[in-house]
């Protein structure tokens, strides 16, 4: 498999018969804090990750679009920029093939391309790796076709895609995390208007670790689950009268909790507005504590945002309720799920001197309850997406 911007080059040059014009990479993110805010204009704190997806890419005028990935199996995907149709599956090829049909969409002149990818953010793993095919795809067409768009602009072309062309009702934050994070930062992103700001996140200055683990699993049960929850979500703004959740402050939220319980809402209603309220303060407390420089603080914040996502809005599932359990157990200061859940990854926040001794327990219990050995690794905070020749 290839693994860097020369090896994608020359693997673009066997296929295609011709060199490239350029190599770009938008990493994969994993998200401190901050879950199912995004489609309710709240907000989120994602960080990037040094695993990305690269594309080596050129341009054509004759309205072909042709897609080959080094990572699954199969031969080139062959399309016609006019005929692209949003739901007509395509597998992986439909995320690269939607940003050029968001593109067009939006007036941009895209006449066809020939590229190639490869990709060393895990796939299932709650790491948006969809995401990051998407913002490399839109910055080497915006690039090369010279389209003007912003980072941000970027972004919002890939979830536009995922969400019109591909079918999946996602946010923008994982876009925005690819397109905009910078390295030895988080991103503290609102949501609504796309204001952003780079906070700095030097854990290892701290003495700290942020591990994820990837529990390698994907539960069948988070098919379509993830359209339920945004569905209920509007739903609660709808009987509370509100354009979406954002609007709905934390010191209001028990007042707004007994008016939906009297209005007879379902209670899959009542605790998806308690934990998107819930986790946009969590949110706003994680960034208080990081400014303040307690970073350790953080931990038990994580540990409600897990509580809240496993027991209000039902997104858990026991390999993950395990990774949290046995690390916190262990010594870790604070753990959570990550990403839309039903398998996927955990983070763990530990003291650097603990990281590999949790990170075994983690290990162990996994092989005692019958489950495949856990990926783990440290989240390094990262650059987002960029041209790398």
């Amino acid at each position: 498999m290839t693994s860097g911007p020369a090896e994608t080059e020359t693997a673009f040059a066997e296929l295609y018969g011709r060199a490239p014009e350029g190599v770009w990479a938008a990493p994969g993110r994993v998200n401190l804090i901050g879950e199912y805010t995004d489609f309710n204009d709240g907000f989120v704190m994602p960080l990037a990750l040094p695993h990305t997806a690269l594309a080596a890419v050129a341009r054509r005028t004759d309205g072909r679009l042709r897609l080959h990935s080094t990572d699954v199996p199969g031969g080139v995907v062959q399309l016609r920029v006019d005929e692209l149709t949003p739901h007509r599956g395509h597998g992986w090829a439909a995320y690269p093939a939607g940003v050029v049909w968001a593109l067009r969409e939006a007036g941009h002149p895209v006449t066809g391309a020939d590229i190639q990818i490869t990709s060393t953010v895990p796939t299932g793993a709650g790491l948006s790796s969809s995401a990051a095919l998407e913002v490399v795809t839109a910055l080497a067409l915006n690039d090369l076709f010279e389209l003007g768009l912003s980072p941000a602009g970027l972004a919002v072309v890939g979830q536009r895609a995922e969400n019109a062309f591909v079918g999946v009702p996602c946010g923008v934050m994982d876009q925005m995390a690819s397109a905009c994070c910078t390295d030895g930062h988080a991103l503290y992103l609102d949501t609504r208007d796309l204001t952003q700001r780079q906070v700095p996140f030097d854990l290892a200055s701290h003495g700290l670790h942020l591990l994820v683990v990837d529990t390698r699993v994907k539960h069948e049960l988070g098919d379509g689950a993830y359209a339920e929850r945004r569905a209920g979500c509007e739903e609660g703004a709808r009987l509370l009268g509100i354009p979406t959740l954002r609007e709905l402050p934390y010191e209001g939220l028990g007042t707004a909790l007994a008016t939906l319980a009297e209005a007879g809402a379902d209670e899959s209603v009542i605790r998806c507005v308690r934990h998107v309220v819930g986790d946009n303060h969590r949110v706003e407390q994680v960034i208080a504590l990081l400014d303040a420089g307690r970073v350790r603080a953080a931990g038990p914040v994580l540990n409600e945002g897990h509580v809240s996502l496993r027991d209000d809005l039902r997104v858990s599932c026991p390999e993950l309720d395990l990774v949290v359990a046995t690390a916190n157990a262990a010594g870790a200061l604070g753990a959570r799920m990550t990403g839309g859940g039903f398998g996927g990854s955990a983070i763990v926040l530990v003291e650097e001197a603990d990281a590999e001794a949790i990170a075994q327990a983690v290990r162990e219990a996994f092989a005692s309850a019958g489950h495949a050995a856990p990926g783990i690794f440290p989240a390094v905070p990262s650059a987002g997406a960029r041209r790398l020749s």
